[in-house]
């Protein structure tokens, strides 16, 4: 990923830590000291509201990180999402001091936070355009590709209330939906699972 200097010094710097599924790896309001870089696994960012409702921002998988982590890190902000993980994962934390100064000593560094910067942006555009101008159907079905994707499979294990907490949205309407989903043939239901047809 990186050439024999950057990773010499992520070597170096960095701290790799394991984290079981439903780990939550960053709160929000809390201070940033490391960024999160994952090497397996994958993990979800999400925001939440005074309530406790929360929606989906988008997922980091193999190979990214949190570019929100990094922004907040360096500017010395508390985190403005909650890191969970998604899949059993390998992150390496990588001190926020040293995420900045590699910015300016490594081009390549900088390029790859730009291009993560880049592909989040567009990201939460996706996010905001779904939750503006689409149908829960739309949306419903959009993130159980987004599951099956990155699970490699088209049986995704989730229940009606996690995909209602990911969607912003009531149990109930998640579970209306599905149904319908599954009388025209575009899903089929088991307990805690949904295959996508």
């Amino acid at each position: 990923m990186f050439q024999s200097l950057l990773k010499e010094e992520v070597s170096q710097f960095g701290q790799l830590k394991k984290f079981p599924a439903g780990s939550t790896i960053l709160q929000e309001d809390s201070y940033i000291k490391a960024i999160p870089l994952v090497l397996k696994g994958s993990l979800k960012v999400i925001r939440t509201d005074p309530q406790g409702h929360e929606i989906l921002l988008y997922y980091i998988t193999p190979g990214e990180s949190c570019i929100m982590s990094f922004l907040g890190g360096i500017h010395n902000e508390t985190s403005k999402v909650k890191a969970i993980v998604e899949e059993d994962a390998d992150i390496l934390f990588i001190p926020v001091d040293k995420a900045s100064e590699w910015v300016k000593k490594f081009p390549e560094w900088s390029d790859f936070i730009f291009k993560l910067y880049h592909k989040r942006f567009e990201e939460l555009l996706t996010a905001v355009n779904a939750i503006a101008f689409q149908k829960l159907d739309a949306r419903l079905l959009q993130l159980l590709r987004q599951k099956a994707d990155l699970y490699k499979s088209k049986d995704v294990s989730i229940t009606h209330q996690q995909l209602a907490d990911e969607l912003g949205t009531a149990r109930e309407a998640v579970s209306r939906v599905i149904k319908q989903m599954e009388n025209e043939g575009l899903v089929k239901l088991a307990r805690n699972k949904i295959s996508l047809m």
